[in-house]
């Protein structure tokens, strides 16, 4: 075996020569992880600007804290004469203090979004997942004696209407606490 300096200059053009005409094979690294493969390819769907509608339902509290999420929910995201118009869905005795903060929740959907929210637009209805649970509460009628105890303590009452209207009302609150 011959040992031959590393500086000697004929044999490292020699080397040059034999390393230009030479055929790599090429090196895969694998398959890679799932999670890169759906990253390339969300990559190339998604929009190149901005937050879509359902990223800003994901975040939604988040952005605008719990109090406003409980009156408003994002519904869809449009385009606008100076940028995007974010429209949200609002429950109807609550659409005048969203209406009030409607900037301060456009400042912050806008740095959440990235910057292009101009316009806010308030629809009223009921918000989803929010349905009406109607009350499912058992009502024990009242045993005589709760009544005639409830009719003798409205007995000072010198208005006829007044008297059976506070009876009623009595009736209505003894026979909720009955649980």
């Amino acid at each position: 075996m011959v040992t031959r300096s590393s500086l000697d200059p004929i044999e490292e053009a020699r080397a040059r020569i034999r390393l230009r005409h030479a055929k790599a094979k090429p090196v895969h690294p694998g398959p890679g992880t799932l999670g890169k493969a759906a990253m390339r390819v969300t990559r190339r769907k998604a929009p190149k600007t901005g937050a879509t509608i359902s990223r800003l339902k994901l975040d939604w509290e988040d952005i605008v804290g719990e109090q406003l999420n409980r009156l408003c929910r994002p519904e869809k995201l449009g385009a606008s004469r100076g940028g995007r118009m974010l429209t949200l869905k609002v429950i109807p005795a609550a659409a005048g203090l969203v209406q009030h903060q409607s900037e301060m929740i456009r400042q912050r959907v806008s740095v959440a979004a990235g910057g292009d929210i101009t316009t806010i637009k308030l629809v009223q209805g009921p918000l989803p997942g929010m349905a009406y649970k109607p009350d499912t509460r058992v009502r024990v009628p009242l045993t005589r004696a709760q009544f005639e105890a409830l009719q003798d303590s409205a007995r000072g009452i010198e208005d006829e209407k007044l008297r059976a209207a506070i009876v009623s009302l009595g009736q209505a609150v003894l026979s909720a606490n009955q649980e």
